[in-house]
């Protein structure tokens, strides 16, 4: 059997791809960045950059399927271009690779930040959408590069895209936006929220839905992979019996929070450490970003799970890992 490819591995979503794939017997090469490690899976480890159209080519030789989950998810940094530079050109020099050695499927991870999202209501995979509505250069590299991709897909391209929404469970290292929410919280650093909304998806499902892209996805669609669409304030009423905390009471109004990002993100360009509430998170919040995931459900049999027990994971392994 020809090996699968898997970028971002040692990442949070792109791990547990790969360990759902070594689950069901399918071998898997692993593109990972000098010094990163995953921990827990058994695949040949390649080591390398996206940015590296060489070194690409030998990644990619012989794999029957590519799941390029690997993006540069950052909501600030000093530099913008580095984006740029993984995000889309990676993608790009990732799928020029591709195509001379003849995968046979290619599955794009963007993001639920691509689709376009009515205030007030639901978006899908239709819904219009345009680069002036993307904020932040995480959002705009990630719809460049969702765009490269289905320009590719229709040069006749076996690409399909996924979108996952926002994802939740165990191993979160970095850990993810999300992640830190659930982190914060469980930390007892959340005093207040915005009115904001998410939709979040088990990790776990979100991994298996690339597998099914895969298998029963056609080339140039998108398919958002996502379960439940929840205030921030019910996403941390369901946190607090797990994490044995009380919820906050007190919403905080987006002039405070526009404030407090302002002027952490100000501090942040000032002395290159991370801001606690970057200014693109805060702009991102001024919008429910709430979706439709039955196209995935109808076309590819993707049945999510509640995130109830995704969020109890995610508890759990920050305090057995010493998080807080």
């Amino acid at each position: 059997m020809s090996p699968s490819l898997v970028t971002g591995a040692s990442g949070f979503l792109g791990w547990h791809v790969a360990r759902l794939l070594e689950e069901r017997g399918v071998p898997t090469r692993l593109l990972l960045r000098p010094g990163s490690k995953a921990d827990g899976l058994k695949g040949e480890v390649v080591r390398g950059d996206l940015r590296e159209p060489d070194m690409l080519r030998e990644a990619v030789r012989g794999c029957d399927v590519v799941y390029h989950v690997a993006a540069d998810y950052r909501l600030w940094t000093r530099d913008p271009m580095d984006l740029y530079a993984t995000n889309l050109d990676g993608t790009r020099n990732l799928m020029l690779a591709a195509w001379e050695a003849r995968v046979r499927r290619f599955v794009y991870t963007s993001t639920v930040g691509c689709i376009g999202v009515p205030r007030g209501a639901q978006g899908d995979e239709d819904t219009p959408v345009t680069l002036e509505e993307m904020s932040g250069n995480y959002k705009r590299s990630k719809f460049l590069a969702e765009r490269y991709a289905l320009a590719e897909a229709g040069r006749g391209r076996p690409v399909m895209i996924v979108n996952p929404t926002a994802p939740v469970g165990e191993r979160d290292i970095k850990p993810t936006p999300t992640g830190k929410i659930v982190l914060d919280f469980l930390c007892g650093r959340m005093p207040a929220y915005v009115d904001t909304g998410l939709n979040l998806v088990d990790v776990r499902d979100c991994a298996l839905g690339h597998l099914l892209a895969a298998e029963r996805g056609r080339p140039g669609e998108r398919y958002i992979l996502g379960s439940e669409n929840l205030t921030l304030r019910q996403i941390l009423e369901r946190l607090a019996p797990v994490a044995g905390r009380p919820a906050p009471k007190v919403e905080l109004p987006y002039a405070a929070a526009y404030t407090v990002g302002m002027f952490s993100t100000g501090w942040a360009n000032l002395t290159g450490k991370p801001p606690r509430a970057p200014l693109e998170g805060v702009r991102m919040a001024r919008k429910k970003m709430w979706v439709s995931c039955d196209k995935a459900r109808r076309d590819l049999g993707f049945q999510p799970q509640p995130v109830g027990g995704a969020l109890a994971r995610a508890v759990a392994w920050f305090r057995e890992n010493g998080y807080c």
